[in-house]
């Protein structure tokens, strides 16, 4: 390719480019900022990720910074910006229980808040670095620690509405997930969250359907919002079968496919492979890769499928072994039949597997991160303070007793 073409091509390149920023800028054009700053109201559960984008914006705005307040009006303003050379956050970097301010991200002006927590429930504001507020949401990140699993295949139903004379809460299903395996039974669910409808809310605040906001939206007075507290996020689930599909065997797995006809071959694993050593009597918590909250994910033990029905959290008090509303693995106490291999699906396909090996010897280095250790500790210095108690007790008893003359006196 010589000079002249290659010159044309940077040209044409260029102009795509310039051709898709004056698109996102006619784009905000076409979007006036309102003249009376709103709240679009929006709701989620604990540990997923969420996007807000800034719908509009003045013309000569080239960056966006994003404000949080706990309250309107609020004297504490957190600054969410990626100015001053911050990296942009991935998603697989973040980890649970850290604080909002590594958990966000700024790209083509929408705020990228991960794995949020109850605690970053709030109004997000899209402004400058001046402090001129665009657009604002009202968000409302609803824990659960309390969420209740409803089975359809077993005759269960969702929680009842209820109503407290014009107060009506509710609850609100998403759409189904995908079915989480293929080629055999599988299972699939919807997240609901607590609504409530109720004419005394603050009209600031742009809602869907009319007097209807999320239980935790600073629209909803706080009188009316402990009343909602008890209406906890539900799981839908039932089951489904899809057929699995099918996918052709390209390059080097074709060639051990030929190969495999004409002898025998090694056993090859259709899906990554890790393997973990885990000490026994441990626990031990397994994610599965690239998967969120709102995803459809299953886990296998070898062939043994671990569906919510028996293996759901809450669903026995007593269990060992259970997945989570977040999609974790966990195994409680790790024991010697716990060996194997647990695969992972995601949005109905197998994505990977975890090769778990158990061992009952070796040396363990203690740590205060490790939960057994800390249990550890914590009961010995119980044990050591009833002691001392006792001890102080018993003597403090001698001692009233020799001072106020009331012990028997034993003669020998």
């Amino acid at each position: 390719m010589n000079l002249a073409h290659t010159t044309v091509l940077l040209w044409v390149w260029g102009s795509l480019q310039a051709f898709e920023i004056v698109e996102k800028e006619n784009i905000f054009q076409r979007t006036p900022c309102p003249a009376f700053l709103m709240f679009d109201n929006a709701a989620y559960l604990a540990d997923m990720s969420f996007e807000l984008p800034c719908h509009c914006k003045p013309e000569e705005v080239s960056a966006v910074v994003w404000y949080y307040q706990k309250h309107l009006g609020s004297s504490h303003t957190k600054v969410l910006t990626d100015f001053d050379g911050r990296v942009l956050t991935e998603e697989s970097q973040v980890r649970a229980g850290s604080d909002m301010l590594v958990r966000f991200s700024i790209r083509m002006f929408s705020l990228l808040v991960f794995r949020a927590q109850p605690e970053d429930s709030g109004l997000y504001f899209c402004g400058t670095r001046k402090g001129d507020y665009f657009y604002a949401y009202d968000v409302d990140i609803q824990s659960g620690e309390g969420m209740v699993a409803t089975f359809k295949d077993q005759g269960q139903e969702p929680f009842a509405d209820e109503h407290h004379g014009s107060l009506h809460i509710f609850t609100t299903f998403w759409e189904w997930t995908p079915c989480d395996r293929c080629g055999v039974r599988g299972e699939q669910w919807r997240i609901g969250l607590c609504y409530l409808q109720s004419p005394g809310l603050s009209p600031r605040y742009r809602k869907t359907l009319p007097e209807v906001v999320s239980c935790g939206s600073q629209a909803v007075p706080r009188k009316i919002r402990a009343q909602a507290r008890e209406h906890t996020p539900e799981l839908l689930v039932q089951s489904c079968v899809v057929p699995c599909e099918k996918k052709v065997h390209e390059g080097v797995m074709a060639i051990l496919s030929y190969v495999s006809k004409v002898g025998s071959r090694p056993w090859l694993p259709q899906v990554p492979i890790q393997f973990h050593q885990q000490r026994l009597g441990h626990g031990l918590i397994i994610s599965c890769p690239g998967a969120r909250p709102e995803h459809a994910v299953a886990w296998d033990k070898d062939r043994q499928y671990l569906y919510r029905t028996q293996y759901l959290r809450g669903v026995n008090r007593s269990m060992r072994v259970f997945i989570d509303h977040g999609n974790h693995l966990h195994i409680r106490f790790t024991q010697l039949s716990d060996r194997g291999i647990y695969y992972c699906w995601r949005q109905g396909v197998r994505v990977a597997g975890l090769r778990l090996g158990v061992m009952s010897w070796g040396r363990y280095r203690a740590s205060f991160s490790d939960p057994e250790t800390r249990s550890a500790v914590e009961l010995t210095l119980v044990g050591y303070l009833f002691i001392t108690a006792v001890f102080i007790t018993i003597h403090l008893c001698r001692c009233c007793c020799y001072l106020f003359h009331c012990c028997p006196k034993f003669s020998p």
